[in-house]
């Protein structure tokens, strides 16, 4: 077996969004609904479009490639979208169920986090959001090095938490009012 991390392009919007309905789909279960579980294909073939979507691609002994887990990266001057920060926007952190337990998630945004935006785009920092009643990926997040610093609600009224992670210290000044929990307060999961 093989693996690849790539940028996604128009040929990859099937499989992806595939593999995002059945990462995401169980979630609902457990109360957690994020908007790509209730959106058309079109929205996904319109991000790979203008976002900077990676996939990691495993290709079997046979020679059959699967897409197991992908990230897709906003940037600040997509226009049409709300940004908390003027820092690139990490979401749709998926893999596929096939694939899970296998170290590919944390592959892929060990990837786009240090050899992307680390050393390719110089980005000071990133951010990207979780349901708060997510089971387990705020304290994911937070091992990472990400720290709370705002909360919301989704359009199908999930609760959010919005986590930001500085990559380069000495690029990164001091954080804007509008991305420190106030008070310095850690914003919990289950607030």
């Amino acid at each position: 077996m093989t693996d690849a991390i790539r940028v996604a392009g128009a040929d990859d919007v099937p499989a992806l969004y595939a593999l995002l309905q059945d990462a995401y789909a169980p979630l609902e279960q457990q109360g957690v609904l994020f908007t790509i579980t209730r959106s058309p294909i079109e929205r996904v073939a319109q991000t790979v479009a203008r976002e900077t979507t990676f996939v990691l691609e495993r290709t079997d002994a046979d020679g059959r490639a699967a897409l197991a887990a992908t990230l897709t990266v906003r940037f600040p001057w997509v226009s049409g979208e709300r940004h908390r920060t003027p820092y690139p926007f990490l979401h749709w952190f998926a893999v596929a169920p096939a694939f899970k337990r296998l170290g590919l998630g944390q592959a892929l945004i060990d990837h786009v986090e240090s050899r992307f935006l680390t050393e390719q785009v110089k980005a000071p920092a990133t951010y990207l959001a979780t349901a708060t009643r997510h089971p387990w990926l705020q304290p994911y997040y937070e091992k990472r090095g990400y720290v709370a610093f705002d909360r919301s609600t989704n359009a199908l009224g999930t609760p959010l938490v919005w986590l930001r992670k500085i990559l380069i210290p000495a690029l990164y000044p001091d954080p804007p009012a509008a991305d420190a929990a106030p008070d310095g307060e850690r914003v919990a999961a289950g607030a």
